[in-house]
């Protein structure tokens, strides 16, 4: 029996642990929470969940010790997923704020535009920008659930995966290599939200577990 690949979730003070915590496990991975640099060793993939702005959360990862280990993963190919700020925090800044990033992807987070309502609150289409196994199994144009007034705006338009119209449109999933991000949260996105997280477990497997 092969060993359940093990996913660190990062907790800076912004994200909603319990949900996340609780569709990974669902999906059949094994889920630590790293509060610090050490809970992410012996991981085979990273999360970075997220509910919040961006300022402070890059406040509580430089405080926590995580934001340079955090970008050593990612330059190492090692799988990360970000969801919501998450996602946003990839990037080099953000508009909320003028805040500095992480600066794994080139680009940077923005409000949305000619929003007829913000925050951007309940369930929308994610459209295929192109095919891609994180959302193997899942129909075009399913629905997932979104809360945030940013999104990101990235420089290289291939890494986008997916986007969504609420006002204009806006990337609502991208990925490069082993780094992946999802604006909407899968965790609380029924059926459609744990394929994904499954497709991504499924993707961590195939690299190889620790």
């Amino acid at each position: 029996m092969s060993a359940a690949v093990k996913i660190a979730v990062l907790d800076y003070g912004a994200a909603n642990m319990v949900s996340i915590t609780k569709a990974l496990a669902a999906v059949g991975a094994e889920v630590v929470v790293a509060e610090d640099p050490a809970g992410m060793v012996g991981a085979d993939a990273i999360v970075i969940p997220g509910v919040g702005a961006a300022a402070p959360a890059m406040v509580h990862l430089r405080e926590r010790g995580l934001a340079e280990p955090i970008r050593e993963w990612v330059r190492a190919g090692r799988p990360c997923l970000g969801i919501c700020l998450g996602f946003q925090l990839f990037f080099d800044a953000s508009d909320e704020a003028d805040a500095e990033a992480l600066g794994l992807l080139a680009g940077r987070t923005v409000g949305l535009m000619d929003a007829p309502t913000l925050p951007h609150i309940g369930w929308n289409s994610v459209d295929a920008v192109r095919e891609h196994p994180l959302f193997d199994g899942v129909a075009d144009g399913s629905y997932f659930y979104f809360v945030h007034s940013f999104a990101p705006a990235p420089s290289d338009e291939s890494i986008v995966v997916a986007r969504t119209t609420h006002g204009r449109s806006f990337v609502s999933a991208a990925a490069k290599g082993s780094l992946y991000g999802l604006q909407f949260h899968p965790e609380k996105s029924s059926g459609a939200g744990l394929q994904v997280l499954a497709n991504f477990v499924g993707l961590v497997a195939a690299v190889g577990v620790a």
